[in-house]
């Protein structure tokens, strides 16, 4: 017969029939559990077999009411008919559960078996992958060792190798030093050589009996044109020698100066005048004008028989126009400038002013008055007559001084202020500008060929 039950319903049926076999089981003699009765839905098409087991029965039941003689049964047998009918459909009842839940157990097994089966797939997959884990972590133990030992090797052999290319740089470095040394060696041999080995003497007295002029450290070159710069090299520089040693002689040495700005070579003179420590002037080879005026009006002048001395009447270059007037004052001022100069020289020669005017256009016509250096002396232009000159100062070689100058500029290298340079005119000729003057102040310079030029 075919029904269909919830399975609520059926899992309760079968609990029913496991307490009620237990029940029997433990006390044969209580009462039984009635039956359970079972609501199922029967399909139209099914028959209904269920209205015999009633007639069966009840056919006892007919034969006892048509049997009335029969003896009756005690009241124990009929319960205990009672008990085994029920316990027979209990059973009947248990096997129609067992039989209609077959599936849901078989399911229910299956389910299970399922479930064991993926917990062991779990399980297995689980301690598969901590196997693996394992082996990893073995695995790169020894992988994480081995780098470290190639770690300690590659440090090791960087270790060797810094040192060993510590100990080439160490002998390099020796070797270089070496030749370093050597260098140097070589180097302030010829250093050395460009110096000498004597120290500049310092005579109170320098002019030897033989005519030999000694010439210490304490020097200041006059060549070139005189201008302010000029001025501000000689002066600042007997300043410094008068500070430095107010008892040895300065000398101004001029090799070739054309003369130059009176106001400017002035000032040369007044600072002569001032030195406690005696300016004693050296002409080499030629002084005009203003520097020949600086020569004779030192306290002590020297130059070489053929070196030439010149004088003259100042003679300038006017800035600009000017009108009858303006050069008429100009004049005065150059007259005053000549009083200035002119009257002290020619005392010194022992004539008048008028006299040294009167002399130097006897010797010509343009009124310059020049004379060798013996002549010269005659005249009383200078003192003395030298015919050698020791210059103690020179402790350097002048080519080495010329390649690389001295970071402090000594009186043994040094030639003078600034030159000014020369340059070529319009026409091609050369020409050298003076610099400009004060309005007052005046050139007081040789200048026969206007090679010195006014811009």
């Amino acid at each position: 017969m075919k029904t269909t039950v919830t399975r609520s319903a059926l899992l309760g049926l079968a609990l029913a029939g496991t307490l009620c076999a237990q029940q029997n089981s433990a006390s044969p003699s209580a009462a039984t559990t009635p039956p359970v009765e079972i609501k199922v839905e029967k399909k139209a098409d099914e028959k209904k077999p269920a209205k015999k087991a009633p007639k069966s029965a009840e056919a006892p039941k007919k034969e006892a009411k048509t049997d009335k003689p029969a003896p009756k049964k005690n009241r124990e047998e009929q319960m205990k008919e009672e008990q085994a009918r029920l316990a027979l459909e209990n059973a009947l009842a248990d096997e129609r559960v067992k039989k209609e839940t077959a599936k849901l157990r078989s399911e229910v097994a299956r389910l299970k078996a399922e479930k064991e089966l993926i917990a062991e797939r779990m399980s297995f997959a689980a301690m598969k992958r901590k196997a693996d884990d394992e082996a990893q972590a073995a695995k790169m133990e020894v992988e994480a060792a081995r780098l470290a030992r190639e770690a300690n090797i590659a440090k090791a052999r960087a270790e060797m190798l810094t040192n060993e290319l510590k100990a080439v740089q160490a002998e390099s470095g020796i070797e270089i030093t070496k030749l370093q040394n050597q260098i140097q060696e070589f180097e302030m041999a010829e250093k050395r050589k460009t110096y000498a080995d004597a120290k500049p003497e310092y005579l109170k007295k320098p002019l030897k009996a033989d005519g030999t002029l000694v010439i210490s450290d304490r020097r200041i070159a006059l060549n070139g044109a005189i201008s302010g710069s000029t001025a501000d090299y000689i002066t600042d520089r007997i300043h410094y020698f008068n500070n430095q040693n107010r008892e040895h002689p300065i000398f101004i040495v001029i090799d070739e100066s054309p003369g130059g700005s009176v106001m400017a070579g002035y000032r040369i003179l007044k600072a002569m005048e001032a030195s406690d420590a005696p300016i004693h002037v050296v002409v080499k080879s030629f002084a005009a004008s203003m520097a020949a005026a600086i020569t004779t009006l030192a306290e002590e002048s020297y130059c070489y028989p053929n070196a030439v001395m010149l004088h003259h009447q100042i003679s300038a270059t006017v800035f600009g126009r000017l009108n009858l007037t303006q050069q008429e004052e100009f004049l005065k001022e150059s007259q005053r400038w000549w009083e200035r100069l002119a009257t002290p020289i020619a005392d010194k020669m022992g004539i008048t002013k008028e006299e040294f005017i009167k002399k130097m256009y006897a010797q010509s016509t343009s009124g310059d008055w020049s004379e060798f250096g013996v002549e010269a002396q005659k005249l009383k232009w200078v003192n003395h007559i030298v015919q050698g000159i020791d210059e103690t100062s020179f402790l350097r070689s002048p080519d080495a001084a010329r390649s690389a100058p001295a970071a402090t500029p000594t009186a043994s290298v040094q030639t003078g202020p600034p030159v000014m340079e020369a340059t070529l005119d319009e026409d091609g000729r050369p020409v050298m500008y003076l610099p400009r003057i004060n309005p007052k102040d005046v050139y007081f310079i040789y200048n026969p060929d206007g090679y010195y030029r006014l811009r």
